[in-house]
């Protein structure tokens, strides 16, 4: 059997499930199912058929994807987009990066597929279809109507290989339908939901996309060629990689090509792009009621509740989801699930931060969570990992006061390092040159507590790059003057 090679791909924003997902963190990073991430479940899915995965990611987002490869103790490299171009343009470049004859699975980041095994077994009936030169795509047998999903209509059986008929070949792509055209795809018998997942060799990805997107492929081709290498990830040139148009493979390359095939999969597949798919992965209690975190339905009746922070009561609801974060909450009707986008744009044009913000925002160093502000002050808990620091920088405009509540803290501030214990505090005057750094074996927390004339983040000035952010070791230069 031949080597598989996994390529996940992690972009995307997933709006339709604010407030959970945001533009910071997105679906695929969220602890969605069993207090893990779409992500992390979809590596530790793939680790059954290789343990190096390459994944795609944004700058942004690059350590939130490494502290998952982490988790699910798999290696890989990480190619980073400088922006997002769609799925066409994140599969030419990755196969630009290997060797020509490479079988490469393309998967996303945010579906879940419970039976990882059932998964792995029909990924590998695709293999000879793949290396006679197809572009396998792989069709969910659908259970219900649904007009959330783009559809495959197969066509004439593949040749039968060792263990009977494989596959089909590809007779149609169709869009997304409406409810009454589903109900037409799902009698015929012959249409499977697509699931956007793609087996194929490098050679034949790239000589298919060379005949219908030329201009994609000369983009890439011009972003790779300066790749540049920085420790497990590899940067695409900024440029060359912006000029590349956006378009999905769908409508890029698989609905023009003749030589795509479909392998029928018939076990559970979601994905997850709505607050109705989430609400199915969780058991409905004797009302239809599903809670996931502390939730509470009381006279309730298909009512979902999402309460992983605090107590959430639902009383005497009917058909509704509630979805509850520190600082925003979501409560709509089930049949407005795909209306939820539409949520974040108006929030976006109203100015409000909790659009495509947390209040806890993920660092390569850690987290911070903004607990409070008002004029004049602020007040942030610091989570720190062990060994990891902050850059080396200062403020024009406030002073901060810290004060350890776990762990122990090594403090830089103006060339003088201090170590700073639990129940013990330390004050950063404005225009000091200051670091913080874990320097113990265990997250270290602190609180932080801003004060000051000015306290947004463009007061930040960074005196030299930070190595944690890079994933390389090394300590910054603290002799260098503030230009």
């Amino acid at each position: 059997m031949s080597d598989i090679h996994p390529v996940v791909l992690c972009g995307g924003n997933g709006t339709r499930l604010w407030p959970l997902s945001r533009k910071t963190l997105p679906k695929q990073f969220a602890p969605l199912i069993g207090n893990k991430s779409l992500l992390l479940l979809t590596l530790e899915r793939l680790r059954l058929l290789s343990s190096e995965v390459r994944c795609i990611a944004a700058e942004e987002h690059r350590f939130l994807v490494q502290e998952c490869i982490q988790a699910a103790d798999v290696r890989g490299r990480q190619l980073l987009e400088p922006v997002a171009r769609n799925t066409a343009a994140a599969m030419a470049a990755a196969a630009l990066m290997v060797e020509p004859d490479q079988l490469l699975l393309f998967a996303p980041a945010d579906h879940h597929i419970p039976d990882a095994e059932r998964f792995v077994a029909t990924v590998r009936k695709g293999v000879p279809a793949a290396l006679a030169g197809q572009m396998v795509t792989f069709g969910v047998q659908p259970s219900f109507p649904s007009t959330a999903y783009g559809y495959i209509r197969r066509g004439e059986a593949l040749d039968a290989g060792p263990d009977g008929v494989a596959g089909h070949s590809v007779a149609a792509f169709v869009e997304k339908p409406n409810a009454a055209h589903a109900q037409q795809l799902l009698l015929t018998g012959d249409h499977f939901w697509n699931a956007g997942i793609l087996l194929v060799q490098a050679k034949v990805l790239l000589a298919a996309l060379d005949q219908h997107a030329p201009d994609i492929l000369e983009a890439c081709r011009n972003a790779v060629a300066t790749v540049e290498p920085d420790g497990d990830f590899d940067r695409l040139e900024a440029a060359a990689f912006g000029r590349c148009r956006s378009q999905s493979i769908d409508y890029a390359v698989l609905e023009k090509a003749d030589q795509v095939a479909v392998i029928p999969f018939d076990g559970a597949w979601s994905d997850v792009g709505s607050w109705n798919a989430v609400a199915d992965l969780h058991d409905a209690d004797e009302n239809g009621n599903r809670i996931s975190g502390q939730g509470y339905a009381m006279g309730a009746t298909n009512t979902f509740i999402h309460a992983p922070n605090r107590p959430v009561v639902a009383l005497g609801t009917k058909d509704i989801f509630v979805i509850d974060t520190p600082d925003a909450l979501l409560v709509a009707s089930s049949d407005s699930a795909e209306q939820v986008k539409d949520v974040v744009s108006l929030l976006t044009t109203k100015g409000h931060a909790q659009a495509t913000r947390h209040r806890r925002i993920p660092r390569p160093w850690g987290a911070y969570d903004s607990i409070d502000d008002g004029d004049r002050f602020a007040v942030k808990r610091l989570t720190v990992k062990p060994g990891a620091h902050l850059a080396l920088r200062m403020h024009h405009h406030r002073a901060e006061h810290w004060v350890v509540v776990q762990g122990t803290a090594s403090v830089v501030c103006d060339q003088r390092t201090t170590l700073v214990k639990e129940n013990e505090s330390i004050y950063i005057p404005v225009g000091a040159v200051y670091r913080l750094e874990n320097a113990g074996k265990t997250v270290l927390e602190v609180i932080e507590v801003q004060t000051g004339s000015y306290l947004g983040d463009d007061d930040i000035v960074r005196f030299d790059q930070d190595p944690s952010r890079d994933g390389s070791a090394g300590k910054p230069d603290l002799t260098r003057k503030l230009a």
